[in-house]
């Protein structure tokens, strides 16, 4: 649940760059396409690199995308806004695509147990920055709320 209105988050989540402001994890989101059709890269603080095509957009109500590796698998991602009182809810919702690296028996008991946790983790520090830019108008810290595994710089060098 978020204090602020649906307006406002919206307005913050669908500009250009946004994941500066508020991702935790977010080194820089220059954007490549943002017009009818809208399309930005994230670079992670360890240097990954995902590119993000958005597939609906619904303003100030949400939109889908997928993410992955320029020409790699792609994962499905929802954010969806609701009205709560004076507040509001996000919702984001990831699909990940299946690696052909686990094999299929295996998967679903890796999904559970490391996948789920690690995407949870995740979205829960994606959506503290978010209330926190939010809420103080300043650009979230990197690693503001611990460090993720998948994201992350390495500092044991």
């Amino acid at each position: 649940m978020l204090n602020h209105s649906r307006f406002r988050v919206w307005k913050v989540v669908s500009s250009e760059s946004a994941l500066e402001l508020y991702h935790p994890f977010c080194m820089r989101n220059p954007v490549m396409i943002w017009s009818e059709q809208k399309k930005d890269k994230i670079i992670y603080l360890n240097g990954l690199e995902y590119i993000r095509e958005f597939n609906k957009w619904i303003p100030n109500s949400g939109f889908e995308l997928s993410i992955g590796k320029e020409n790699g698998k792609k994962s499905n991602v929802a954010w969806q806004l609701q009205d709560h009182g004076e507040g509001c809810s996000l919702t984001i919702s990831i699909y990940p695509y299946k690696t052909s690296k686990v094999p299929k028996y295996m998967y679903a008991f890796i999904y559970l147990f490391i996948i789920k946790p690690k995407l949870e983790q995740y979205l829960k520090n994606v959506l503290k920055g978010l209330e926190y830019y939010l809420d103080n108008q300043i650009p979230v810290k990197k690693n503001h709320f611990g460090q993720h595994s998948w994201f992350s710089q390495n500092t044991s060098n």
